[in-house]
């Protein structure tokens, strides 16, 4: 499989494509005025604890208080194959009011919800995550070899032997790499460390400690590895420091950071805005002719597969088979596209034959495995549904580009104008009712509005208006919306 690494930098903004055999599979976007916080390590203080919660609120210096559980605060579970049988202590036990705190953002603000913190940090490198506070070790799952598994293990104890404290985690970029380089990749973490430590005994509290790398260099970090063909990057600056950084900490890659000078936009070039833009869209078709629609809520996504033109060729059940089939190719790109995270329900369409259902569950599975964010499959519901989750960091792709929409609030619909006027009259008669004492009513409402209550509603305007004995007058407002109106007695 051929993997494409696409950086495009503006003044105020960059964006970071994934491409595999060309097509997109994920993008990545940071403003200057909205930088991500993932990673980042503060000085908090404590502004309240909540018992009930087993939490606590933090102001780390941001608009909102950022979020702490108490499972966050003594080590439980430092990652996936980290093993601790510790209980959590009660949140009043381990925090209290005004107490100051390093800390560090595993998730950025989403919606109405402030950041998540943890105060078991981990620093990551190349091959490696470090993690001071955690006395254990851990090896990722996607290295699979149970021989190789043993030998990191074995560095990984040697490099804790070294530093006297903490634990390790080694990437899957770290599978092959010699002893010498992850033991000395884990001695730079432990200065790095103990720099971020000191730096936060100085500082006051809610201020940034230590900022996490910027985009294109996180994405060369976390991604660029040997099955990437090349990185093209077309700002000559970002692309000196990105080879410089790679040449420090990644040599034998560097090589494969490009410079791109062309005329033609990089994104254009390989149709990455087009894809984009058909990621916003809640309608996404197959080749077959099916579709999906996607919906995203606050509360989970959902993801519906419809046959659509496909008719098949053989039976029902085929071209059923054949489109879920499609669907679970089409429903793994479009997760790691969008960066939708949290619960996502799969409504796939019934098949019948259990044989059928495996394999579809395994080409599911299969995809999933390609992301890099961490998901995790349940069994099906009893209505059929596919219940699974992908781990969130950021917000979705969705969020970064686009906002509620003012006039119907996000509900995706808007009152008919017929429903609006009804109103409208049900609102006279009210006000009617309660200032008797006026001469005539004022309606003011957007055109539309009044356009149909001067033609079609006309008749029951004047049945209205012999009904309270009193004159309405219209007056169109053109900053109205459809669903805003105002009648005001006169």
């Amino acid at each position: 499989m051929s993997t494409e690494i696409l950086i495009n930098v503006t003044p105020r903004e960059t964006r970071s494509a994934l491409l595999e055999n060309g097509v997109l599979q994920e993008i990545y976007i940071e403003r200057r005025n909205h930088l991500g916080m993932v990673g980042n390590i503060y000085k908090g203080k404590v502004s309240r604890v909540l018992p009930g919660m087993q939490a606590a609120f933090v102001d780390i210096g941001l608009e909102r208080a950022a979020f702490l559980h108490a499972s966050d605060i003594v080590p439980q579970e430092a990652r996936e194959e980290i093993e601790c049988d510790q209980e959590t202590p009660l949140i009043t036990e381990l925090v209290s009011d005004g107490q100051e705190l390093l800390v560090q953002v595993v998730k950025d603000p989403l919606g109405t919800k402030g950041a998540r913190l943890t105060m078991q940090v981990s620093i990551p490198s190349r091959y490696l995550v470090f993690m001071p506070q955690v006395q254990c070790m851990g090896v990722s799952q996607r290295i699979e070899e149970e021989e190789e598994r043993e030998r990191l293990r074995g560095v990984i104890q040697q490099a804790t032997a070294a530093g006297g404290y903490g634990g390790f985690i080694v990437r899957t970029a770290g599978e092959w790499i010699p002893d010498e380089d992850l033991l000395h990749e884990a001695k730079l973490l432990y200065k790095i460390w103990e720099s971020i430590r000191e730096e936060g005994k100085k500082q006051k509290a809610r201020t940034l400690v230590h900022r996490d790398l910027p985009l294109e260099q996180r994405i060369i970090r976390d991604q660029l590895k040997d099955s990437v063909e090349r990185v093209r990057i077309d700002s000559r600056r970002t692309w000196e420091e990105c080879r410089d950084f790679t040449a420090r900490f990644n040599p034998e890659l560097a090589s494969r950071v490009e410079y791109y000078p062309g005329e033609c936009p990089i994104f254009d070039l390989h149709s990455v805005e087009d894809e984009i833009q058909k990621a916003l869209q809640r309608k996404v078709p197959l080749k077959s002719g099916g579709y999906l629609i996607i919906d995203q809520t606050e509360a989970m996504t959902t993801i519906d597969v419809n046959t659509g033109s496909f008719v098949g060729h053989h039976n029902l059940e085929e071209t059923i088979f054949k489109t879920n089939l499609e669907a679970t190719q089409a429903i793994a790109r479009q997760l790691r596209l969008r960066n939708l995270g949290g619960i996502i329900i799969l409504d796939l369409i019934d098949m019948e034959d259990e044989q059928h259902r495996q394999q579809v569950m395994r080409s599911l599975q299969k995809f999933l495995d390609l992301d890099h964010a961490r998901t995790h499959i349940s069994t099906v519901s009893a209505l059929g549904l596919i219940e699974m989750t992908r781990k969130r960091t950021r917000e979705s792709l969705e969020h970064v580009l686009c906002e509620t929409c003012p006039t119907c609030e996000g509900r995706g619909f808007l009152k008919t104008a017929e429903t609006v006027c009804y109103e409208i009259f049900r609102e006279i008669i009210r006000e009617s009712r309660q200032y008797e004492d006026s001469r005539e009513f004022l309606v003011l409402a957007a055109q539309d509005i009044t356009d149909l209550l001067l033609d079609e509603e006309s008749t029951s305007l004047a049945e209205l208006e012999e009904f309270i004995g009193k004159p309405v007058r219209l007056q169109v407002e053109t900053f109205y919306t459809t669903e805003q109106f105002d009648v005001v007695p006169v």
